[in-house]
């Protein structure tokens, strides 16, 4: 029976910014678009309001509308999120495109290349064994586990397949909080299709 991890270090994956969006321009053809400083659109049609996010080209410049709310009832929306929408309150700017509906309804996918950064303790892989390491997202970033770990710890993924124990598959992109234990270098190779597991380990599910 394997001993409990003598070490617990938090992991957290932060947005540095918005994603840009993969989106095909109608003008230029280039698949990118941005938020830029991040604005509104309302429209209202008597008792209803239509509320647009509006995103440009990074090639071209052309400005798109991605439909946040369409012909929706004055009276639906709170009082508060109008208010946001009218002043282009960076918050509701984030929230509303990081929202996979807003993604579904426009067609596009978000791309996060350069958007987000690993806050890591530091860790010395020569401390006592083994070390279990917890990683929260702040943000919906996908990261395959592999690549987040190999990055963390500064070892190549095959040591990553090597030495991390877990339980969902390692090379699967998740957004999802998980946690892995790292195994001392002379420890026998895990499985390669090991994977991470979902939730707390019951260490810290406390």
């Amino acid at each position: 029976m394997s001993a409990p991890p003598h070490i617990v270090l938090p992991w957290v994956v932060r947005r540095t910014r918005l994603p840009l969006l993969a989106m095909r321009c109608v003008d230029c053809r280039s698949g990118s678009a941005t938020t830029g400083g991040g604005r509104f659109r309302v429209n209202a049609n008597g008792k209803l309001l239509d509320v647009w996010l509006l995103v440009r080209c990074v090639s071209c410049d052309r400005t798109s509308k991605l439909t946040v709310h369409e012909r929706v009832p004055v009276s639906s929306l709170d009082p508060a999120e109008l208010h946001g929408y009218h002043v282009n309150d960076p918050d509701l700017v984030a929230s509303r495109l990081l929202d996979p509906s807003l993604a579904r309804r426009n067609g596009f996918t978000l791309d996060w290349t350069g958007a987000w950064r690993l806050d890591t303790p530091p860790a010395c892989l020569d401390a006592t064994w083994p070390i279990q390491v917890e990683v929260v997202f702040e943000d919906p970033v996908p990261v395959r586990p592999d690549r987040l770990i190999a990055q963390g710890l500064g070892l190549s993924r095959n040591e990553v397949l090597r030495r991390i124990k877990c339980d969902i598959p390692l090379r699967r992109p998740t957004r999802a909080a998980f946690w892995f234990t790292v195994l001392s270098g002379d420890q026998p190779p895990v499985r390669s299709d090991a994977g991470c597991g979902t939730g707390l380990p019951p260490a810290l599910d406390r």
